[in-house]
């Protein structure tokens, strides 16, 4: 396996590389870059129309946040040193070009590839001109019933402050003339959230032909749109559009509020409701409502973002339910071998430690993990941290059912979580009120580490389990993130556990670990260390071996120090799924480091760290990825597979990321990303397929996995 990968990194490395390349590249155009790449799967004629739609969808979202976040980080930092040596004004306008360009082709395929896919699979959004009669006067009549009681037109006036815009709302405005004196007035009405954004037209409306048997569906902004001017008697609309606003949301807590830090997270949360302004996102229809509010909303013309077809996809495509038959199959989600219903957790675990594998295994073994725990009257005790929870989780469930029951139960939410405050802030006053003792993270801090550990009271002592993951406890989002954790009662393991909450929830000074490496104590030094270790212990007769599936990669400290593995000899494999400021394959500097980009099915988010560390393999998993606010600004955690089964199989697994020739991208030394494709001859590779065929051999009889647990047995004696 060993040799297909140095010979595909032999193939990277560039003889002659301008001298103009940066060291890094910069973190935000590699960011657009990521979202460019999503595009291209939603380019793919070959997937069904609804699954192009998801891919659209997403980079609508992604930039969304990319703006709420980064752009906006820019604009107020002003002109501070960037890496890649690019100023302020040049890394502005190199985003807004390439945005720009992305969001083209974004719409160009949606309204002549995928929305006609649609149409020729049922499923027809039809905009105002294609409304036949009948259609239009049904349309009339549901407005008039069901949307116009729920509008609130809003006056726009020189004079007055500017009525809310809120973050993700989209909203009309309209240019409207007086019938007496022809003065213009502009007014905005926010769309509402109910009805849904897509309305069904019943019954046989079609006025074609073509039409029949066909699924027809109108847009709620475009009812607002044509009869809006309901709501202004006596002036005639003018002119009229749809727009968005992405507002600043890269701003902190007060740290220093410990008494009322909920409250202070609630003023963050309504603060970016009024926040600076980044960006419009609106459709065609007047050019100087447009002009008039960004001048109000203080935005420049690069700020705004005009598209052909409907805005804010990603609520669009979260709507549209049925139509399988416009979508790939849903692939199989397996239930892990390891765990048998007639089987407590605790006696398999106690056997050896179990790795888990999401989506291709169910995440149910760690619902189960916190269920039992909660029923069990062996349990006594149980430590979690959740950063990102489902709107309905069944693991806060648990833990409020395991306090009722009179267990001691501690939960470290991280209020901080961007994005996710309000649901976490929810989960928090839920979880309080049952009792649980409830941490709300650290000052400065965010809790970003996935672990879990249940007391149990065995045979007149306490045993410890622990579960601990690379990604969060999110039911929903475990069922399209693929993630690693790891079941185990290892007591090294056990008892760095216990530390670590000792330390996020009371006073403890740092205390060394065996097995764990947390963040931001140790965990950058120890693999600033790993990799110098890899660099000396690195020969010609045996080269070093660094192996890293990752999210991102932005530390500069950590990226210099590949740089130097590289020219030591080391054979350096990155698969990044996002940001990469690292630069492969220049001479002299990184012609010993290859990157790749999975964009595939799942969402990959595992990460693994590998070293060779002369034959004596080392092999890591974590809840980090290589970015400076990781590793000094949050607590995370790594931890060792040291079972030999377990390691060879997730070794097994990063060799896999770096064979992928279907869904695999690979960055070259001048900044672009080219697909990586079959050779003359090559079989083609898929990982994801490849994991999942091999889960389903694994898999032992075809029951599906459940969606909830009753633990049918016995409560345990604990004896």
């Amino acid at each position: 396996m060993s040799d297909i990968i140095d010979t595909e990194l032999e193939k990277t490395a560039s003889p002659e590389v301008p001298q103009s390349v940066p060291v890094f590249y910069n973190r935000e155009l590699s960011w657009v870059d990521f979202n460019e790449r999503v595009l291209e799967e939603g380019l793919r004629k070959e997937l069904p129309p609804l699954d192009r739609l998801k891919y659209l969808s997403i980079v609508s979202s992604n930039f969304n946040e990319f703006f709420m976040v980064r752009v906006a980080a820019i604009k107020r930092a002003g002109e501070e040193a960037d890496p890649s040596g690019l100023s302020q004004a040049e890394r502005l306008g190199r985003i807004y070009q390439r945005v720009r360009s992305i969001i083209s082709r974004q719409y160009d395929a949606l309204l002549n590839e995928v929305f006609p896919g649609m149409a020729k699979g049922g499923f027809f959004i039809r905009r105002p001109s294609e409304w036949s009669t009948r259609q239009r006067d049904y349309l009339e009549s549901f407005f008039a019933r069901e949307v116009f009681p729920l509008l609130t037109p809003l006056r726009v006036e020189d004079e007055a402050p500017l009525p809310s815009i809120e973050n993700y709302s989209l909203y009309a405005a309209f240019l409207l003339e007086n019938e007496n004196s022809a003065e213009e007035n502009i007014s905005i009405i926010r769309i509402p959230r109910s009805p849904e954004r897509i309305i069904s037209i019943p019954g046989d409306t079609n006025a074609h032909e073509e039409d029949v048997g066909q699924t027809s569906w109108a847009l709620l902004e475009d009812l607002v749109l044509t009869w809006g001017s309901y709501l202004y008697p006596g002036y005639k609309v003018v002119e009229s559009f749809v727009f968005k606003v992405n507002r600043d949301a890269d701003f902190s807590v007060d740290e220093q509020r410990d008494e009322d830090f909920i409250e202070a997270m609630e003023e963050v949360l309504e603060g970016r409701e009024s926040s600076m302004a980044v960006r419009m996102v609106y459709s065609q229809g007047s050019k100087k409502v447009r002009d008039y509010l960004a001048s109000r909303l203080s935005l420049e013309e690069d700020d705004l973002f005009e598209v052909e077809g409907p805005l804010d996809l990603a609520k669009l495509y979260e709507l549209i339910r049925g139509f399988d038959h416009l979508r790939e199959k849903p692939w199989k989600i397996y239930s892990h071998p390891a765990f048998s219903e007639d089987q407590p957790l605790w006696d398999r675990i106690n056997q050896g430690d179990v790795l888990l594998h999401v989506p291709y295994q169910s995440f149910d073994p760690v619902v189960r993990f916190f269920q039992e725990a909660a029923l069990d009257p062996a349990v006594a005790a149980i430590k979690t941290t959740l950063y990102r929870t489902s709107g309905d989780s069944p693991i806060v469930r648990a833990l409020e059912q395991a306090s009722l029951t009179g267990k001691h139960v501690t939960a470290v939410v991280e209020l901080k979580a961007r994005f996710d405050e309000g649901r976490n802030i929810s989960w928090a006053n839920r979880l309080e009120k049952a009792g649980v003792i409830v941490v709300y993270g650290l000052a400065r801090l965010k809790i970003h580490s996935k672990v879990t550990l249940v007391m149990r009271r065995e045979y007149d002592r306490i045993k410890r389990y622990v579960h601990i993951s690379t990604g969060n406890y999110n039911d929903r989002t475990a069922k399209f993130y693929e993630d690693l954790s790891l079941f185990t009662v290892r007591e090294d393991i056990a008892y760095d556990a216990g530390l670590l909450f000792n330390m996020i929830t009371g006073y403890s000074a740092v205390q060394p670990m065996g097995k764990l490496v947390i963040a931001p104590i140790a965990l950058k030094r120890k693999l600033l260390d790993l990799i110098r270790r890899e660099i000396k212990r690195s020969s010609s007769e045996s080269p070093g071996r660094i192996m890293i599936k990752i999210n991102a990669l932005a530390d500069p400290d950590i990226i210099l120090a590949l740089y130097e593995a590289s020219q030591a000899g080391v054979k350096v494999f990155l698969c990044v799924r996002g940001i990469c400021m690292l630069v492969p394959g220049l001479k002299k500097l990184s012609e010993n480091i290859r990157v790749v980009s999975i964009i595939d099915h799942y969402l990959e988010h595992s990460r693994i760290y590998y070293f060779y560390n002369g034959g004596s393999e080392e092999l890591y998993l974590a809840s980090a990825d290589l970015m400076t606010r990781n590793l000094e600004r949050r607590v995370e955690l790594m931890f060792p597979v040291l079972q030999e089964d377990l390691k060879k199989t997730v070794l097994d697994n990063l060799h896999a990321y770096f064979r992928d020739n279907s869904h695999a991208w690979i960055l070259n030394p001048g900044g672009t990303w080219n697909r990586v494709e079959p050779s003359q001859g090559e079989e083609p590779f898929r990982v994801q397929t490849y994991f999942h065929s091999r889960v389903a051999k694994a898999h032992v009889g075809d029951a599906p996995a459940r969606g909830d647990f009753i633990v049918r047995r016995s409560p345990p004696s604990g004896k």
